[in-house]
């Protein structure tokens, strides 16, 4: 081709950008860039279209992998040249370089990821008309096999990304269905891509990203599903900020699209448990404070005050979907309920016990499921309930002590401990379950009462089971009962400091103890005995054994008072 056909272009420089050797090319990029330079001088706007028309038209798209390079690094010379004016060319440097993406040769496609980011450093904002065509380019470059592309993609990538977290001028809408196309990629390298690029649109303070969430929400999780752990990583991340935004702002938010996608993922056990722990996530201690539906917040800056609204927690639908939940048949689901109650009852205490008549008794039908797990949530759950300061409070003029203590038993109370008027309610229900259910109270009631001793204090435990035994009509149940709380008192770690105390009967309140408990145990002979010995009272155990003997002359043997050696020597 003869050499007027690359005017403006030189004869030394049209031979150095076909060279083969980059050191070539990039001296005849130097040349561009001189020449470019002085057209924009002296602005002679003919002469740059007409060099940004040959390295488009004869360089970048040659059949000659070598002119391909050369017309790369023409190009890129020649927006650096242009500088502020870069924009203007942009529709005659761009679509050249991004057809290089799709090259054969490993090395166009590195330079072409070179070139655009050069342009892009340059013309800044001005690129954004092109981003579609960039985000397909780079979401492909992303699974490229060769690794110094994968590189050089990425690091165009950061740069587009900066570009649009500082631009006020970005086409989210535009953008929306080339999303929804890419996003069910098979490639983990491109899944990372996506989901990245979707943190970085959410983080952008003027995009409504959540009001698209339908449009892309289905191949989020399907992403989400992915073995690799880091991609599950970034997903759950991405999750928690769309929950954070939805949260936020429920003014565009599309429930009922999301509503539907959520169903048909939620069979999938890994994307319930992970759409479970984003939105506990959302749960704060602001959530527990009443807000007026009128009342706004103001953002002030120095030209203008934009209102925001507060969103108001309403518990009373959550607490219905959690106690039909918690009959449901899966474990998983069962312990997924007891600690939303868990952190509920955390984060909304005050709340939580406006829904509490509903909640409490479903909670108490709990602790018979056969799950050990699931009892020792709803254990907990249920002691931290009844030991809240965010519930009635336990002397309380229209609550007695016990639903079922004797008059004289709050002669005997032990000192305040934060403990509320469920507190007893719970004991008796507790107490009632072990009277109906003797199999439950045979295979789990010292593991049921050795975890209520950790959980709350271990005295008032004690305490309510002898007020409420005193009142016992069932004779026989009582003297079991006894004998379960006895063995436990004896010989459980847990209780060694209840022990202790009742060994020295060194105050006020452990010989209050002892009274209380003394007049229950004497529904059992032997634990009453055993705990005269436990306190110390020899004399009194041995004026016991005197009036027993004759009863139990022929049934009482040695082994029936087995001192647990761990107890002596603790």
């Amino acid at each position: 081709m003869a050499e007027k056909d690359f005017q403006p272009l030189t004869q030394n420089v049209v031979r150095g950008l076909n060279d083969k050797l980059y050191d070539k090319r990039k001296t005849a990029a130097l040349e561009i860039e001189r020449m470019v330079k002085e057209f924009v001088a002296s602005n002679d706007v003919r002469q740059i279209k007409r060099l940004t028309a040959v390295l488009a038209e004869e360089f970048a798209v040659s059949h000659n992998n070598h002119s391909r390079k050369g017309g790369l690094i023409g190009l890129a010379a020649t927006a650096i040249a242009l500088g502020k004016d870069a924009g203007l060319y942009l529709k005659s440097l761009i679509p050249p370089v991004l057809t290089c993406f799709y090259d054969q040769d490993s090395r166009v496609r590195y330079y072409a990821c070179e070139a655009l980011f050069n342009i892009a450093k340059v013309a800044r904002g001005s690129v954004l008309p092109f981003f579609n065509d960039i985000f397909d380019g780079l979401s492909k470059l992303a699974a490229d096999p060769d690794m110094n592309v994968k590189n050089g993609a990425e690091l165009l990538d950061r740069s587009v990304k900066d570009i649009v977290t500082e631009s006020s001028s970005f086409d989210l809408v535009s953008f929306i269905p080339l999303l929804r196309d890419r996003i069910y990629t098979a490639n983990p390298f491109a899944k990372q891509f996506l989901v990245s690029w979707l943190m970085v649109l959410d983080a952008v303070p003027d995009l409504d990203l959540v009001a698209h969430l339908p449009e892309f929400l289905d191949g989020l999780f399907n992403i989400f599903k992915d073995r690799n752990p880091e991609i599950r990583k970034m997903c759950e991340a991405a999750l928690g900020e769309f929950l954070r935004g939805i949260k936020r702002e429920t003014k565009n938010v599309n429930f009922a699209d999301m509503v539907n996608i959520l169903v048909i993922h939620s069979q999938s056990e890994e994307v319930a448990k992970t759409v479970n722990q984003s939105l506990m996530r959302l749960i704060t201690e602001d959530d527990d404070k009443d807000v007026d539906s009128d009342t706004v917040s103001m953002d002030c800056d120095n030209d203008f005050v934009q209102p925001q609204t507060q969103t108001q927690l309403d518990l009373g639908p959550v607490v219905n979907v959690l106690t039909v939940q918690l009959s449901h048949k899966s474990i998983q689901t069962r312990i997924a309920v007891l600690r939303w109650v868990l952190l509920l009852h955390m984060k909304t205490p005050n709340k939580i016990f406006g829904q509490i008549e509903q909640l409490f008794p479903e909670l108490l039908k709990t602790l018979s499921d056969p799950s050990d797990e699931v009892v020792l949530l709803v254990l907990e759950a249920l002691a931290e309930i009844s030991a809240s300061p965010a519930g009635p409070p336990r002397n309380s003029p229209s609550q007695s002590i016990s639903e079922g203590s004797s008059p004289g038993s709050e002669q005997n109370a032990a000192p305040h401990r934060q403990l509320n008027k469920y507190f007893h309610k719970f004991m008796n229900n507790v107490m009632s379950l072990f009277r109906t259910d003797r199999k439950l109270l045979e295979e789990r009631g010292s593991f049921i009462l050795r975890q209520l001793c950790l959980l709350l204090n271990a005295e008032d435990i004690y305490r309510a089971m002898s007020e409420i035994l005193l009142q016992e009509n069932d004779f026989q149940f009582a003297s079991l009962m006894v004998r379960y709380l006895n063995m436990i008192l004896l010989t459980s770690s847990e209780l060694f400091d209840l022990r202790d105390q009742l060994r020295e009967l060194a105050t006020a309140e452990s010989c209050s103890l002892f009274c209380c408990l003394y007049q229950s145990w004497c529904h059992n002979p032997v634990a009453t005995v055993s705990l005269c010995l436990l306190t110390q009272n020899y004399q009194h155990a041995c004026e016991l054994l005197m009036i027993l003997y004759p009863y139990y002359a022929q049934i009482v043997t040695v082994e029936s008072f087995v001192w647990p050696q761990s107890c002596s020597t603790q």
